[in-house]
């Protein structure tokens, strides 16, 4: 499957949403209720990652299969891990965030990584330590655990960074 990648655009919030809907089922059937179980994210949330063209979709053709936030450093969620260090904190990075697709579809990660590595050698994602599917799919990605990292509100989620270094 040959998957396009682009910056979203405030007509596909329309699209982006029953995904981030899907998403928000998918981690409920896969064990990990507590993510996104605060409405999080909101079309708000979207609209300011459209605004500040920090918004992707991922399209199948004609169709919006995924969404994702690649947001350049520095990100306040990042300036404090604990119980670990980050691979290398003075240089840039980017962060992907928000990232959410449809269950019909696969190889969504690996065009988002892709994507994203072609962009910044230097990534960093965090999840929930609930999220297995996505601890799997980081980690197969050659990213590292880092440590633990609070996002606003102060949930923990564990912190990863993938730094290719030519």
């Amino acid at each position: 499957m040959s998957y396009t990648v682009r910056h979203a655009t405030k007509s596909d919030l329309q699209h982006i949403m029953p995904i981030i809907d899907a998403a928000r089922q998918f981690m409920v059937e896969t064990g990990n209720p507590h993510q996104w179980a605060d409405g999080y994210p909101a079309i708000s949330d979207i609209d300011t990652d459209i605004l500040n063209r920090h918004g992707y979709v991922v399209v199948d053709g004609q169709t919006i299969v995924a969404y994702f936030a690649f947001i350049p450093s520095p990100d306040p969620t990042y300036a404090i891990i604990y119980d670990g260090q980050w691979l290398c904190d003075s240089l840039p990075y980017h962060v992907i965030h928000r990232i959410a697709s449809l269950p019909t579809h696969h190889g969504i990660f690996d065009t988002i990584i892709n994507y994203c590595s072609a962009i910044d050698s230097n990534l960093r994602i965090d999840t929930h330590r609930d999220n297995h599917v996505m601890q799997h799919c980081i980690l197969s990605h050659k990213f590292t655990y880092r440590g633990i990292v609070h996002i606003r509100g102060g949930a923990e989620r564990l912190a990863y960074q993938r730094l290719d270094i030519s």
